[in-house]
């Protein structure tokens, strides 16, 4: 297949009404994990070889949480988020504010509220039954592509680690852009962000019972996609 760009998220505009479960009619792959596992990385590298349309399903949770926290939102209250997550813009999911960890913190508490998790639902469906540009198949990131968003995705990769490497990669991250976290503070902020991703009662963290698990622990991130692309090479014939 083609190694090409793959589509980013500007290029599409979110539908306005929820759509029911779809039947994919192209090539997907769904790939889940919790935070920083690597799972963005690897699925934006594998649409890249693949020649697939990309969407970081997570992108939407926290352009919402940063408005959110923009507005001064009770990020208690879903139907007022609802609202809000039903007119976003696609410039909203490409602030340059979305990876700090406030946000990341506020993305997860609004993606525990149903109403929140409908409206957004629709997009990333409409996205991989209709991906712009003309591309051949998707592959989407997040915490419930396999499980909710795309349940008959031809390929789909749970990717983890271990709390400890991924808070390590997570504190990396955040030093090298300034941020004061310590290693301690981001640990304890991810540990309480899995359990919230893991209790909530809409769309919880979990792999598919027919997921293939990839544990990053010990793989660099060349080795996950090594170990990814044979896989959908396998599926896609790629």
């Amino acid at each position: 297949m083609p190694d090409r760009p793959p589509v980013d998220l500007g290029l599409v505009r979110a539908p306005q009404a929820a759509s029911s479960p779809p039947g994919t009619r192209l090539p997907a792959v769904a790939v889940d994990g919790p935070v920083a596992s690597g799972k963005g990385t690897l699925g934006r590298r594998l649409a890249k070889a693949l020649g697939f349309a990309y969407l970081d399903t997570g992108s939407l949770y926290r352009g919402l949480g940063a408005i959110a926290l923009e507005q001064g939102l009770d990020l208690r209250d879903g139907l007022a988020l609802a609202d809000l997550a039903a007119r976003l813009q696609a410039s909203d999911f490409q602030r340059s504010d979305l990876r700090q960890e406030a946000v990341g913190q506020a993305a997860s508490q609004v993606a525990a509220m149903p109403d929140v998790r409908a409206a957004l639902v629709a997009f990333q469906r409409r996205f991989a039954e209709a991906p712009p540009s003309g591309c051949t198949g998707v592959v989407l990131d997040g915490r419930d592509i396999g499980t909710v968003i795309l349940p008959d995705a031809a390929l789909k990769l749970f990717v983890t680690a271990s709390e400890e490497t991924r808070a390590q990669r997570r504190f990396l991250e955040l030093q090298n852009k300034g941020d004061s976290a310590t290693y301690a503070q981001v640990l304890s902020d991810l540990k309480a962000r899995d359990a919230r991703d893991r209790s909530r009662t809409t769309a919880p963290l979990r792999p598919a019972e027919d997921a293939i698990l990839l544990d990053t622990s010990e793989m660099s991130a060349e080795q996950a996609f090594e170990r990814a692309f044979d896989l959908a090479s396998q599926t896609f014939g790629a």
